[in-house]
């Protein structure tokens, strides 16, 4: 398993914010976002950047018993056995194959050695990946699907998958996070994933596109009113309210 980051923090986004969670960054994504070191976002062809393409573009191996001991180390165990702390699994991108597969073996691993476990997964993918079946059927309690628009600055073939998209549909706890800045954000939301994919409008969350706290208050308002207009979800940053750009928080 090649993980950037392992720590303990608090969910701070999506549908499940404000839950204990342990976040496990896998390394390596298949979508540059923003443009690598932003780029994209500096020539005007993206609105947003990953903030987290610095820390997930490193990692190291892992062994299951390594993931295990980390989570030791961090005083945990119970906490993640019982359900009550979420791993939340990210990245990076933790659908690509490899990750994919490796979550699978550490799953496995815990439930084998803690058999009455109540493990509670997150995965925190962007939807542009068919995975094995399994992954999204055993082993994952909730998908968090951060599907890309064009104001990400990738095109549209690499990140709109149907095949993709519909394996999540499928799944009894999958929501959408949109990244929006724009009127046009909400258009493209309709137009490529409610009608090109056929999205349940009461499953989309929006999300303001910001990466620091002095433009937190002005992007959590423009998706507040966008969510008010369409009668969708919306929620804010709560790890940049409370951190600005710090990662491992």
């Amino acid at each position: 398993m090649k993980i950037s980051e392992i720590f303990m923090s608090i969910q701070g986004e999506g549908f499940t914010t404000g839950v204990p969670a342990l976040f496990i960054r896998m390394q390596g994504c298949n979508l540059a976002c923003g443009g690598v070191n932003g780029e994209l976002m500096k020539a005007g062809k993206a609105t947003w950047w990953c903030d987290s393409e610095t820390v997930w573009k490193n990692g190291k191996e892992y062994t299951n018993e390594q993931v295990e001991e980390k989570i030791i180390e961090l005083g945990e165990l119970p906490y993640v056995l019982d359900g009550r702390t979420h791993i939340i699994w990210t990245g990076g991108e933790p659908t690509i194959p490899r990750n994919a597969n490796a979550i699978i073996s550490f799953l496995d691993y815990m439930r084998e050695k803690y058999p009455y476990s109540n493990i509670y997964s997150e995965i925190e993918t962007n939807g542009s990946l068919v995975v094995k079946p399994e992954l999204y059927e055993t082993y994952i309690q909730q998908i968090n699907c951060s599907a890309k628009l064009a104001n990400s600055g990738m095109a549209k073939s690499m990140r709109v998958n149907v095949d993709a998209i519909n394996q999540i549909n499928s799944h009894p706890n999958h929501w959408y996070k949109f990244v929006v800045n724009l009127e046009q954000d909400i258009d493209a939301i309709i137009e490529e994933y409610i009608k090109g994919c056929g999205i349940h409008e009461d499953r989309i969350i929006l999300m303001p596109g910001c990466d620091n706290v002095n433009d937190l208050s002005k992007t959590t308002e423009f998706a507040w009113r966008m969510a008010q207009k369409k009668h969708w979800r919306v929620c804010t940053r709560m790890h940049i309210l409370c951190y600005n750009k710090l990662t491992g928080v």
